[in-house]
């Protein structure tokens, strides 16, 4: 029986290390890929960046041409009202949450109460 038991220790032992060695490799791999992905949200970054900055630092045309132009189209949208704007920034009010009774239960009974010095 010693034997048997001896070679089912040793399979085991085996197999356990062959799945350390797995998970070594799997542990390595997913470091590699989380490597790439940082690198690659670095580089992306950058670029909104630069494309941020580039909106920002663009030549703007010169009012003189806007104020040039004669013709002037009418609006076909309605000019909203004074009310309806105003209802629009306020947030309609809610009433407070009323605050349930406290149960008796929850009362401190005054005769209990610990006096220490």
């Amino acid at each position: 029986m010693l034997p048997i038991l001896t070679v089912l220790f040793l399979i085991s032992y085996g197999l356990m290390t062959l799945l350390i060695v797995e998970q070594g490799s799997t542990i390595e791999s997913q470091r590699t890929l989380i490597q790439q992905l940082l690198g690659d949200s670095n580089e992306l970054t950058a670029i909104k960046t630069q494309a941020i900055q580039q909106k920002a630092h663009a030549p703007k045309p010169p009012a003189s041409a806007q104020a040039s132009d004669p013709v002037q189209t009418p609006s076909t949208q309605a000019v909203p009202s004074e009310k309806a704007s105003a209802a629009k920034n306020h947030k309609a009010q809610r009433p407070l949450r009323a605050m349930p009774p406290v149960p008796a239960s929850d009362i401190a009974d005054t005769r209990r109460s610990l006096m220490s010095i």
